[in-house]
């Protein structure tokens, strides 16, 4: 009872706490705009943190590695957490098998904030198109939808470009990231 305890609290705070830590990374990386409500939020919940982290792990690149690695560092500590509480028995730290499951893990949150960013972003089309929050998710949806609308033309005024990148995101899923998450859960 204990243990299903303590994986409920690891599931309500250090898993949500990592995709936001690594929705700031993306946001930062795509250049959105962060002067709205979410973004604010994001930032105000994570500066505690990450503000500390940047004194010591600078950019790379104009990447923010010290939001990324503390993503992973949290990620990391959510699945050794989990692990024990659910009686992994340890035979030594397997640090290499849950660094990678770890990476493995912010692929797959990447793109379900990208899939539900895409969603969003359709359904505040329909609802509310000049929304404060429109532009962001605008920003973080061109990269990946603006090669797709080349290849889709519109049918009628319907952009099914979003349908693609559904489907291409879950086809990532199923295949790459399934056999990584094999393949990494079998070297804990």
């Amino acid at each position: 009872m204990m243990n299903e305890a303590l994986l409920f609290l690891f599931d309500m705070l250090l898993l949500p706490f990592a995709a936001i830590l690594l929705l700031r990374f993306h946001l930062q990386w795509l250049r959105a705009p962060l002067r709205n409500p979410i973004g604010e939020f994001i930032m105000a919940l994570t500066d505690f943190l990450v503000l500390r982290a940047r004194r010591f792990i600078p950019a790379v690149r104009g990447l923010d590695s010290a939001t990324l690695l503390l993503a992973l560092l949290v990620e990391m500590l959510y699945l050794a957490g989990a692990l024990w509480a659910q009686g992994y028995p340890f035979h030594g730290f397997p640090l290499p098998g849950l660094m990678l499951l770890a990476l493995v893990k912010l692929l797959k949150i990447s793109l379900y904030l990208l899939m539900a960013a895409v969603f969003a972003q359709a359904i505040l089309s329909w609802v509310s198109p000049h929304s404060p929050i429109a532009s962001l998710l605008s920003v973080v949806t061109y990269r990946f939808l603006q090669p797709l609308r080349r290849l889709v033309p519109l049918l009628g005024s319907v952009d099914l470009s979003p349908l693609l990148l559904f489907i291409i995101c879950q086809l990532i899923l199923i295949v790459p990231i399934s056999a990584l998450e094999r393949f990494s859960t079998g070297m804990l």
